[in-house]
């Protein structure tokens, strides 16, 4: 009899608690936009987060809701962001297109190595090992890490070891930004044409021994760039983007070795000053 009555009470406690879940449920219930899911799937679904949002549901709640213009998208085609504007009757709105940069220009043939690296194929498993056996303890270790990570092509490995970077594919989906154990890559509006190719903290003539396009800290940059836009931080050059650079071009003209460049309409150029590199074999390692 009691396990009967324990069994009943149970019983009944369930049945109201499923009661109330259910009324629960209809009085705060929200209905959903339709139009939400028609705009997630004129998204291209990469989900790659280079909009600011999570997501493309995220991004479709927004666009449906008035919080977005279709111009967020820098993944989806021009006509793919015009169908979505047409759909919901707004502007296509504009956004800069963002790109992945890489702050080394330290490739095989112009960068030495202090140790052979033997182990897993990876920059994470390198640098791990007394920070990979490049003799600049800053440089990209060219493992493709990046390379593997990137879901859209958008980087592919140099014949000297170093990322390359393609503007058109790059969504700007901070994965290579995250996979890079020398933390080497930054998002940056495709209007920010200087850029310092270098993240070497050491300073002086010296650091030519590691790297022959390595930042020296010479503060040319710094003392030719108008108006501050160039700073030596730490011994090396800092580019403040809040300012107007456009015409910071001078900035490059003479650095000893390229390290800051202006990335114009015809690829990365170098400041006149800068040494050529026409070595196309490794650099022998570095002596012990």
């Amino acid at each position: 009899m009691l396990v009967l009555t324990a069994v009943l009470t149970l019983g009944g406690i369930a049945v109201a608690l499923a009661i109330i879940l259910v009324l629960v449920n209809k009085k705060l219930y929200v209905e959903e936009d339709p139009r939400i899911d028609v705009v997630e799937e004129m998204l291209p679904g990469s989900n790659c987060g280079a909009c600011g949002f999570p997501g493309c549901r995220a991004l479709s709640e927004a666009l449906v809701g008035g919080d977005a213009l279709p111009g967020k998208c820098t993944v989806s085609s021009d006509d793919g962001r015009a169908g979505i504007a047409t759909f919901l009757g707004v502007d296509v709105g504009t956004q800069e297109k963002i790109v992945a940069r890489l702050a080394c220009a330290g490739g095989s043939n112009v960068s030495r190595q202090r140790a052979h690296y033997q182990g897993l194929d990876t920059c994470r498993a390198a640098a791990m090992v007394g920070g990979g056996g490049k003799s600049c303890t800053w440089g990209c270790l060219g493992l493709s890490d990046c390379e593997d990570v990137c879901n859209f092509d958008a980087i592919t490995m140099s014949p000297y070891g170093l990322p390359v970077v393609d503007p058109e594919l790059c969504t700007a989906c901070g994965d290579c930004v995250e996979v890079c154990p020398k933390d080497l890559f930054e998002l940056h509006a495709v209007s920010h044409k200087l850029w310092v190719a270098c993240r070497s903290l050491a300073a002086g003539d010296e650091v030519l021994e590691d790297c022959e396009v390595a930042c020296t800290a010479c503060g040319r940059c710094a003392m030719d760039a108008p108006g501050n836009v160039v700073q030596i931080v730490n011994s090396l050059p800092v580019v403040d983007y809040d300012r107007r650079h456009d015409s910071a071009r001078v900035a490059i003209d003479r650095c000893p070795t390229g390290s800051i460049v202006w990335l114009g309409d015809n690829g990365t150029e170098k400041g006149r000053e800068a040494r050529k590199v026409l070595r196309k074999q490794p650099l022998p390692a570095a002596a012990t």
